[in-house]
Formats: C-alpha cells, sequence, structure tokens
C-alpha cells in the first residue's frame, strides 16, 4: 500500500458487482428523486411486458428473472425517468453562455427538458416555441437548401426501430443518404469487416450458445462497466469449468472476479467467481499482431500434428467445403517474424502459443470483442483477423462458437438493421423503390466523419440529431464546433441538455423534447409500443409505462413525422399521420422493405420476441464468393514505428459511472477514482521514466502526423496503474481533443479512440491556442480542451 496517494484515489481490492453495486443503485433513485418510482421502474426494465433498458444491447434471456437489471442499466433508467425538470424558467434563468460554463455532468444533471426550444441570438437564450411553429421553421429551412446533401442527419442508437425506419424514408425521399449515426464511432469495422468475411456484419451467436462454449475469447472490452448483464453469462461458463481468456491493455476487475446481486451464498459470504482463466495485457494499439501470434501457433501446431501423424488442429474439412483464401494467409502468418509479433503485441511468444494450445483444445470457441479492437486504424482488419481465427478450427455456424460483436446502444444494431446506412445497399434501394414508388438516391453520404469535415468546410448547411450528443462523442471536437457554429440550421430531437446544444448555428437552432424508453407512448390509435434489436439479433417490444415528463413532450416517430411533413409536404403521398397514428403500420411497411420480418406484428407479440435470420450462423455465405473469406492483413504494426521514446499511446476509457458521454456520477469504483475525473493512468515505471511522480499534474498533446497546437489537454493528474510499457489512459470525453478527425479507419471511418500517438508535458510548459472551452464534466478544477 502506498503511502499517499493524490485526491480521490484509493486502490480498490473488491470484486465487481456485489454490494458495492445495490449501493450504486439506491444512490442513483435517490439522486434523481425516484426512490419508490424508481424501484417499481426497474422491475419493468427489461421484462417481456416491459421496457428495452436504454443502456447496452445484451440479449434478455428466455427464462427471465423479476431482476432483469444491472447496477449501470439502473443507472441509466433512474437517469432518464428522473423527477427533475427543466422548462421555460430554467432557459429563462440561464443565458446559453451561463450553461456553456457548467460541466457536462452538471447539464445532463438537471433533468429532462419538457419544452420545444428555440435559440433566441438577441438574449442568448432558448425561449419556449410553439410544435407547429418550430416543425414549419425547421422544415422550411431543410426545404429551402440548393441541395439535400447539404443536410447530414444524424442517429443515436436508442432510438427505435420504428423512428429510424421513418427517418431513414424521410430522408431518402428528401434526397440524400447523409445518415452520420453513433455506430460510425463504434462498431462500423464490424459493419464493414464482416460482410466481406462472412456475409453479413453481425455477430453470429445467441445467448445459449454460452451455454455450450468450452472456451470465450474476451478481447478489447469490459464488461462490468459496458455491458453489465453479460457478467451473469460470464459467470456461468467460468462455474462450470469453460475458460475465459481476456486481453486488455488495463486489467478490469469485472474479469477477474465477480459477485452476483442475485446469488444469495456470494453476498451473504462476500464471495466471488473468478472470471478470466488467463489475463494478457495487450499493449495499446497491440491487438492486431497478438492475433496475427495466436493464428501462425495455431499453423503451426496442425503442421506438427500432421508430421507426427496426430488428428489435425485447423478443420480441413470445414475450410476446403466453406472458405477461400486459406493459402494466402498461411503464407502471410509464416512470413510473420516472432520477434515483431512480440515487439508489436507487447506478449510473449509463449502466451499467444499458450491461447493457441487452448483454442486448439476447445471444442467449442466464441470470440467476443468490443471497442478495444474496431476503435483502431487497423478495426477492419482487426475484425476480420477475428474472424480468420475462428473459421481456422471451424468456429462459425455450430453450436456453443461464433463472433460476437459487444454492441453498446441497445438499438445501434437494430438502427442499421431498418435502413439508418450511408453506404446503402442496391437491394434496400430496390426495395424502397418497389414498396414506396420513388427513385431514392444512389451515391453514398456521409459517415460521421465526413459529415464533420462538410460541416466544418462549409458544404454542410443543416444537421438534425435524433438524440446523441454528437459534438462530445466524436473526433476533433475543435472541427465539429466549427462545424456546428457554421450551420443555417440545427436540430436537436433529445430527453436531456447537452453541451452539443450549446453550439449555436449561426442560423436557427432547436431544441425539441422526445419521450424516454420508461414513459407512455399513447397516439391516436391508443397506447404504442416500439421495437429494438439486441447485439444478437432478437428483436422484441418495448412499452413504457410512467407518465411522459411534460403534456409538451412528443416520441421520436411522432418528431420526425412532422419534420418530414413540414418538409416535403404532399411528395411521395406517404401518410405521414397514419403511422404515427399506430405504429403497428410502420412495422408493416419495415416487413415490406425487409422481408426477414415477417409477421413482425404478430411475432413481436410474444413474449421475448423473435430472433432475425443469421446466414453465417447457418454456414451460408453471402459474399460474392459465395464462401467465407480469409482476409489476409499484411504486417504487425497498427501505425508507423514510433521511434521517438517520449511518444505514448493513449487509449480512451468510460468510467464506471458513465454510458457514452453521460457522466451519471464522478466516481470509477473499480479503478479506485473517487469524485473526479481529471486522470492520466500509468504504470509506475513509466511515469518515472518521462521524470515524473504520481500526482504531477500535466499536459498532453498529440504527437506524430496530427500534432497541432490546439490538440491539448491541460491539466490531468498522473495515477499509477497496472498497463504495458509505452501506454497511458484517460477517460472518454475529455480527451477527445487529441485525436484528429482524420485518425481514423480508412475502410470503415471508425474513428482511432483506442490508440493515439500522445506526448506528456509538465503543466503550462505548452501554452498553445486560446482557450474557448472547455468544461468536460469534472469536480473540482476543469480539463482544459482547446476547441
Amino acid at each position: 500500500m502506498r503511502d499517499k496517494r493524490p485526491d480521490g484515489i484509493k486502490d480498490y481490492t473488491g470484486p465487481a458487482g456485489g454490494w458495492g453495486a445495490l449501493k450504486a443503485v439506491a444512490l442513483s433513485l435517490k439522486a434523481q428523486q425516484i426512490v419508490q418510482r424508481g424501484a417499481q421502474t426497474l422491475l419493468k426494465s427489461n421484462q417481456p411486458d416491459g421496457f428495452d433498458c436504454p443502456s447496452c444491447a445484451w440479449p434478455d434471456p428466455k427464462h427471465s428473472s423479476s431482476f432483469e437489471f444491472c447496477e449501470n442499466g439502473a443507472k441509466a433508467v433512474a437517469w432518464e425517468s428522473t423527477a427533475k425538470k427543466i422548462g421555460a424558467e430554467f432557459f429563462a434563468q440561464h443565458s446559453v453562455a451561463d450553461l456553456w460554463a457548467k460541466t457536462d455532468h452538471w447539464l445532463e444533471g438537471e433533468g429532462r427538458v419538457t419544452e420545444p426550444l428555440r435559440y433566441n441570438k438577441a438574449t442568448d437564450h432558448y425561449e419556449v416555441v410553439g410544435w407547429d411553429e418550430a416543425l414549419a421553421e425547421i422544415g422550411a429551412g431543410l426545404a429551402k437548401l440548393d441541395d439535400p446533401n447539404q443536410a447530414e442527419f444524424y442517429t443515436s442508437g436508442r432510438c427505435s426501430n420504428e423512428a429510424a425506419f421513418l427517418l431513414q424514408l424521410f430522408v431518402r425521399l428528401y434526397g440524400t443518404n447523409n445518415f452520420p449515426d453513433c455506430s460510425n464511432m463504434c462498431h462500423e469495422a464490424t459493419s464493414v469487416g464482416l460482410p466481406k468475411s462472412i456475409g453479413i456484419g453481425k455477430g453470429t451467436v445467441s445467448l445459449e450458445d454460452f451455454d455450450h462454449a468450452d472456451l470465450i475469447l474476451s478481447i478489447g472490452h469490459n464488461p462490468g462497466t459496458n455491458h453489465p448483464r453479460m457478467m451473469a453469462t460470464l459467470r456461468e461458463v467460468s462455474r462450470r469449468g469453460g475458460k475465459i481468456i481476456a486481453f486488455n491493455p488495463l486489467k478490469e476487475r469485472s474479469l477477474e472476479r465477480f459477485e452476483s446481486p442475485q446469488s444469495v451464498v456470494e453476498m451473504a459470504t462476500f464471495s466471488a467467481t473468478p472470471i478470466a482463466s488467463s489475463y494478457l495485457q495487450v499493449k495499446v494499439g497491440g491487438d492486431a499482431a497478438a492475433l496475427k501470434g495466436i493464428s501462425k501457433a495455431l499453423v503451426a501446431l496442425d503442421k506438427a500434428a500432421t508430421a507426427a501423424g496426430e488428428s489435425p488442429v485447423l478443420d480441413h474439412a470445414f475450410i476446403a467445403e466453406h472458405t477461400t483464401g486459406i493459402d494466402a494467409l498461411i503464407a502471410d502468418l509464416e512470413a510473420s517474424e516472432w520477434d515483431d509479433i512480440v515487439a508489436a503485441s507487447g506478449l510473449g511468444r509463449s502466451d499467444l502459443e499458450e491461447v493457441a494450445r487452448l483454442y486448439s483444445q476447445s471444442k467449442a470457441t466464441i470470440a467476443c470483442y468490443g471497442m478495444g479492437i474496431t476503435q483502431h486504424r487497423t478495426g477492419t482488419s482487426n475484425v476480420q483477423q477475428i474472424a480468420n481465427l475462428l473459421l481456422l478450427r471451424g468456429n462459425i455456424g455450430r453450436p456453443g462458437a461464433g463472433i460476437c460483436p459487444l454492441r453498446g446502444h441497445s438499438n445501434v444494431q437494430g438502427d442499421r438493421t431498418v435502413g439508418i446506412t450511408e453506404r446503402p445497399m442496391p437491394m434496400l434501394l430496390d426495395k424502397m423503390k418497389e414498396v414506396f414508388g420513388f427513385e431514392p438516391p444512389r451515391e453514398h453520404g456521409h459517415s460521421v466523419v465526413e459529415s464533420i469535415a462538410a460541416m466544418r468546410d462549409g458544404k454542410a448547411k443543416a444537421i438534425m440529431c435524433l438524440g446523441g450528443n454528437l459534438a462530445i462523442a466524436s473526433s476533433d471536437p475543435q472541427a465539429c464546433a466549427a462545424g456546428f457554429r457554421n450551420m443555417d440550421l440545427a436540430v436537436h430531437i433529445t430527453t436531456k441538455l447537452n453541451r452539443t446544444q450549446l453550439l449555436m448555428a449561426k442560423g436557427a437552432t432547436y431544441i425539441l423534447p422526445c419521450l424516454g424508453r420508461t414513459e407512455r407512448d399513447t397516439q391516436a390509435g391508443g397506447p404504442q409500443s416500439v421495437t429494438v434489436e439486441d447485439s444478437m439479433s432478437m428483436v422484441h417490444a418495448s412499452r413504457g409505462f410512467l407518465m411522459p415528463p411534460g403534456e409538451n413532450v412528443r416520441s421520436e416517430p411522432w418528431i420526425v413525422a412532422g419534420i418530414a411533413k413540414a418538409t416535403l409536404g404532399a411528395k411521395g403521398g406517404i401518410d405521414w399521420d397514419g403511422y404515427v397514428a399506430n405504429y403497428d403500420t410502420i412495422r408493416d411497411s419495415i416487413e415490406a422493405v425487409f422481408p426477414a420480418f415477417k409477421d413482425y406484428n404478430t411475432r413481436i407479440r410474444e413474449p421475448g420476441g423473435f430472433h432475425l435470420p443469421n446466414a453465417a450462423a447457418e454456414r451460408v455465405w453471402l459474399t460474392e464468393s459465395k464462401k467465407a473469406n480469409f482476409m489476409v492483413s499484411p504486417g504487425v504494426e497498427e501505425n508507423e514505428t514510433i521511434g521517438d521514446p517520449s511518444v505514448m499511446r493513449l487509449t480512451t476509457l468510460r468510467s464506471h459511472d458513465q454510458y457514452n458521454t453521460t457522466i451519471y456520477a464522478l466516481d470509477d469504483r473499480y479503478r479506485g477514482v473517487f469524485g473526479r475525473r481529471d486522470i492520466l493512468f500509468m504504470n509506475a515505471k513509466e511515469i518515472a521514466r518521462l521524470g515524473f511522480a504520481e500526482g504531477d499534474v500535466i499536459d498532453v498533446t498529440t504527437a506524430l502526423q496530427f500534432k497541432r497546437a490546439d490538440r491539448i489537454v491541460q491539466g490531468l493528474t498522473l495515477v499509477e496503474h497496472d498497463l504495458p510499457d509505452g501506454c497511458c489512459a484517460s477517460y472518454y470525453p475529455e480527451t477527445q481533443p487529441l485525436i484528429a478527425l482524420e485518425d481514423h479507419d480508412k475502410q470503415s471511418f471508425t474513428p482511432s479512440y483506442k490508440s493515439v500517438p500522445v506526448q506528456i508535458h509538465a503543466a503550462g510548459a505548452d501554452d498553445g491556442a486560446e482557450l474557448i472551452v472547455e468544461r468536460a464534466g469534472v469536480a473540482g478544477r476543469p480539463v482544459i480542451a482547446k476547441v
């Protein structure tokens, strides 16, 4: 135990979950002033007759218990169903300049927006505006653009299938495929990479497959914070003797040991279940090298077994019948040098060979991965190398085996399924034409990175955000802030206030309040339900039951349809009012465009919903070759060789009291951080090597080709943490200004949030450009970013 640590930093020795989780839930309900109502609401979370949690996309079990929520899901529900409200009086009291000076945590913590608002430039205040007036003005603003491609339509993965489908119908009828989406910033590498490998941009496993797997490869994710309900599944795998091998730069407590709040024995005895049987701390950016090393070792084991007359290690029958490209892959693996793999991955050759040995003995393996794999310059090829590893032993398309991308938002996968994509397939556009009788635009639209560039450079004139906090979630918030301020029109459909809504367009800016998942949605046709799709392609209904926070709060489908009517008039002959009156009619149209939704309205009324077809899970490969493809990724380095020992690789993190850009509180319990977020984690050896000590206050600047005076975050405190040499970590979104818009995967345009070249300086050593912003949600001294 160290004698003195920085303020708010403690050595946390407990397990994930347990009594700490229950205490955190109770405190969240109390903070939102809904102790009794909140407890009742949680009992409806993830239930067949209730609402889908607005947090992670982990699927619901077939036999649900009364408590199908986790600590962070409970925080999300409490945050949404809060008793706190902000309306006309709040916005009369606070100018935008006043709000700008507040922390992000404060902004969202004030409560639910209850009135439609329009910014008044003369007074610097948001002011209440009537719905009819707001919609008419927004429609006129969109209609007068010279080119529909001058408008950007951003979606957050929290919106429903019904809202997403109406949005894509409206926008394509309007004339553009500009659909920047939150998936562009998280799992776009999956959506781009997996179709080339296995013919579908989704995972191939079901929740039941985890009952049959004997090996789980857990790569680049932190389930205890980002999808905590997965912990119950991993706990069961561990307790029945399955092996779980974790790959992550930081040792995350949930992957070490977990105390289930639903286990009477563990709670009563303060005991916990070990999770990972092996934990390999790969270097930041070393995933590609590690995956290549395991595959290389596996091929070597197969050759040795063949030479010895033993059973083969690779599934040669599967490879011959179902795949192409094996020869090129093996040639690349054999040409890759072990010294290069070890240097790039930070892992020993013996460690990687041991993983290959364990994998060779497994009868059924699932590979789970998160944004630690996708948010890199090599994100697409990282995903494809995981697919390569599974294909080598036939671990796709059989029970207990497959690939499992772990989505974040509860319906980010569903939004894509029903048409929110900037790169639409011809089949989708052909069906839209067939069903609705208009010619949709064929050219590709903008992803998030492309949209921000267009906004910054004056090529975009209007933006509509269906949820989210784009300017803070995106890479290069400097560019995004400039982009929003360039707009002639900005529209934010939201439940709460956030910083993006304080970046005022040079023209008109609106905030439109929408219902949350927990709330009753009543339309002309009666009470409505919406639908969502989880990470494993299950589609199910979600129906809120709480009263809306105000009489002027509207549903997302209602708002989208209203803007569509105001913009398009009678164009296309769409019955927008009919869609809003009865969401069954929206689902009928979804089914008409997407045949996989056959009998949609019937099947979502069944408890638990239904599973969408998954061709790869049936070993039907929807690729050009009609087979699964081994995809070669030459080399082992994610980025150019650094050379300069002063350059570190930064990975951005979410804290345990956080969901995306939403900060529930200022603690990160499992990492021992309490009451603050102004932290840079680094191992003790590296802190000393750079001439610092734990507790020093430092500035961080972007290094190498993306170095620029305004790419700096100031005022972080160094904290010792178990990380590989050459690596450091800090919180998202506070460190977003370090990530250049151009620093992304060239195939998927996913920003490289998880591997940023940086340099560390004594605080104040770099004065840089004029400080315009920013408080970034910390207590006490703010983190300062140059935006």
